[in-house]
């Protein structure tokens, strides 16, 4: 006589494993990072070396000194140190992109018990834990090398200012910071050209939007993310632009392309444990990320505001599952304050 099995869910297999999958999202990110490269010099690979480097490493230490079973084939720390990397000025002294990988895979992920587990992204949150620990290094940007001096001459031109040279001479203000110099009665002008193809300053791994946009499509068409996320966290950005600004059709574009806002909805929002799993709480998830961007942008002290956009709502995330889970079938929903009898 056969015998029926019985197990618990999910039911339904798949080829998609989580290598595979952190796997494509690394293949993704690739134009985005050779952008970077292009941009600024050799001194943008170095910080991506260390910052991932540093956090394989810390999550290898982690497994071994706890001695749990090692996790770092499953390429999420190389996905975080790439992100965390991309997150970065290419300029910046290289203790910071290593002490925000310990901080964003020990802290974050590992001390939270690893892959899954962790509240937030832990890429975003280190972002913003060495911006407010060092926030003149993170906020000190560079022009886009000049190529007109040689090849090599132009991608080592940015070390001397990574390793203590003039950084007052070549600091550069970017379409973000234009945008809001511009709200306050300062000038400058913004090349939407540049800002799509990335000849711009800003993080390593931001400023090319054509990249960014390659390595989003690419996810979505394998169903790697939930385009829903991207799409609506994108058009709630642009539609708040219009209504935040004063001649906002003007803003849509820059707000779209600048900063770390494709970065962000393609790569950072859509990570499987800091947000919703239901289909309304993603559609809040995304709309709030873009309303708290543009609530920040505009109103903030600061012209950026997709890392805190992120975070605060990957705080709210559990509490959308929670009150916005589907109503099991043959269940009757429980009504709020009903008296017990």
């Amino acid at each position: 006589m056969n015998k029926l099995l019985v197990s618990s869910s999910p039911h339904i297999g798949s080829s998609m494993t989580t290598d595979k999958i952190m796997k494509h999202v690394v293949i993704a990110l690739i134009p985005a990072c050779i952008a970077g490269i292009f941009v600024f010099g050799l001194p943008s690979l170095l910080v991506l070396i260390v910052s991932t480097g540093t956090c394989v490493l810390t999550e290898y230490l982690y497994n071994m000194l706890t001695k749990k079973p090692q996790t770092v084939e499953d390429f999420s720390a190389v996905v975080t140190g790439l992100l965390l990397g991309m997150n970065l000025p290419p300029t910046i002294p290289l203790y910071i992109p290593i002490i925000g990988g310990v901080f964003a895979i020990l802290v974050v992920k590992m001390l939270f018990g690893g892959l899954g587990k962790n509240f937030a992204n832990p890429a975003i949150t280190a972002r913003i834990f060495v911006m407010l620990a060092w926030t003149k290094a993170m906020t000190t940007f560079v022009q886009p090398i000049d190529y007109s001096q040689g090849f090599f001459n132009a991608m080592t031109s940015h070390f001397s200012t990574m390793f203590g040279g003039g950084v007052d001479a070549v600091s550069s203000a970017t379409p973000l910071g234009i945008i809001k110099g511009s709200l306050n009665g300062g000038g400058g002008t913004i090349s939407i050209l540049n800002m799509f193809l990335g000849y711009t300053a800003g993080c390593i791994g931001e400023v090319s939007a054509l990249a960014l946009i390659l390595g989003g499509v690419y996810l979505i068409v394998l169903r790697i993310i939930d385009w829903k996320i991207p799409v609506l966290f994108i058009l709630t950005s642009a539609i708040f632009a219009l209504i935040f600004y004063d001649n906002g059709i003007m803003y849509v574009l820059p707000t779209i392309l600048g900063g770390g806002l494709l970065l962000g909805a393609f790569f950072m929002a859509t990570d499987y444990a800091s947000s919703p799993n239901t289909s309304i709480g993603v559609i809040i998830y995304a709309i709030g990320c873009g309303f708290i961007t543009m609530l920040i942008r505009r109103f903030g002290g600061y012209p950026e505001g997709v890392s805190f956009a992120i975070l605060l709502m990957n705080l709210v995330s559990p509490l959308l599952d929670k009150y916005l889970r589907p109503r099991v079938f043959g269940v009757a929903r429980k009504k709020p304050f009903a008296k017990k009898e």
